[in-house]
């Protein structure tokens, strides 16, 4: 007896969904921002065209989900590390020399994602400044999640090399 997809996903949200938001959880520190990835990852799943039986649908979820755990985190330590950089210089004395290298920075920064594609430009901006994730992003512009996916981690690469080589 073969069950349809849908059935199979329901199915396991409706056994797996607490384990799961348990592990998401303790990962990310809290249930509220957990219960937001645990969406994403059935959401993920039935916008899917992998091959999804019983025996790869639970793999698949935890894949899913540590992925998405990761990109809050790596998207989080991005914010912090510039929120905390402006909050030292801006708690300096306002030296010549800190306020020229907090300009430079930014300049840098904005040069960085002005020399990205106009597309590539446009998903990195709603995904850094808004804090928008792949999906809303894809909804937004109307474009595919993967072509999304793609062009946001091109950004990502780009401005880290852009930054690194000065």
């Amino acid at each position: 007896m073969t069950i349809d997809r849908q059935s199979l996903i329901r199915n396991y949200y409706e056994n797996h969904r607490d384990e799961l938001l348990h592990f998401v959880g303790s990962r990310l520190g809290g249930i509220s921002s957990a219960e937001d990835v645990v969406q994403d990852v059935f959401v993920r799943l039935l916008t899917t065209d992998k091959l999804i039986s019983e025996v790869t649908l639970p793999a698949l979820v935890y894949t899913i989900a540590r992925r998405l755990v990761i990109d809050l985190r790596r998207r989080h330590f991005f914010r912090c590390e510039f929120e905390q950089y402006f909050a030292a210089v801006a708690s300096m004395e306002s030296s010549g020399e800190s306020v020229i290298y907090g300009r430079d920075l930014v300049r840098r920064v904005e040069h960085c994602i002005s020399c990205l594609p106009e597309k590539c430009r446009v998903v990195y901006s709603l995904h850094l400044f808004q804090g928008m994730k792949v999906g809303e992003i894809s909804k937004q512009l109307g474009e595919g999640y993967k072509s999304v996916e793609q062009r946001l981690g091109l950004a990502r690469k780009e401005v880290r090399r852009r930054l690194a080589a000065g």
